[in-house]
């Protein structure tokens, strides 16, 4: 596939949909199912998103590095949202802090947390009506 062909925009989500693909089945792994997408069990999406993150290097681009490693998965918080780099430090105080003093960075990756507990209880009630359906 030619990934330079792409906007950063199409790159972003396609390399969300192989971070996405990858979050189900670690939580399908979680709750003894079937993983349904084998994105750590297939050369090709490991390739595919390795591309990916080849690319948006090339156009430093920020993102999130999917992590291979199943050890890694299983102790990932919700906190290694997509966005942000490999460095998980928190956001530093800035004196122009926004709300309760949060930095509006603060106030964003909260949203995502909530938007990631949300999905996580749709994908729960997806489950439960495939598997009772």
């Amino acid at each position: 596939m030619n990934y330079q062909a792409f906007t950063n925009d199409t790159l972003l989500m396609m390399h969300h949909g192989a971070r996405g693909a990858l979050a189900v089945d670690d939580e399908l792994n979680k709750l003894g199912q079937e993983r349904r997408f084998r994105v750590r069990e297939t050369p090709d999406w490991i390739e595919h998103a390795s591309a990916l993150e080849a690319e948006m290097l090339r156009r430093g681009m920020s993102f999130d590095a999917i992590t291979w490693s199943e050890d890694h998965a299983s102790a990932a918080k919700l906190t290694d949202l997509p966005g942000r780099t490999d460095d998980h430090d928190p956001p530093q105080r800035d004196p122009t802090s926004v709300g309760h003093g949060q930095t509006v960075e603060a106030q964003i990756e909260g949203q995502i947390v909530e938007s990631a507990a949300r999905l996580r209880s749709r994908i729960a009630a997806i489950l439960k009506m495939t598997s009772s359906g």
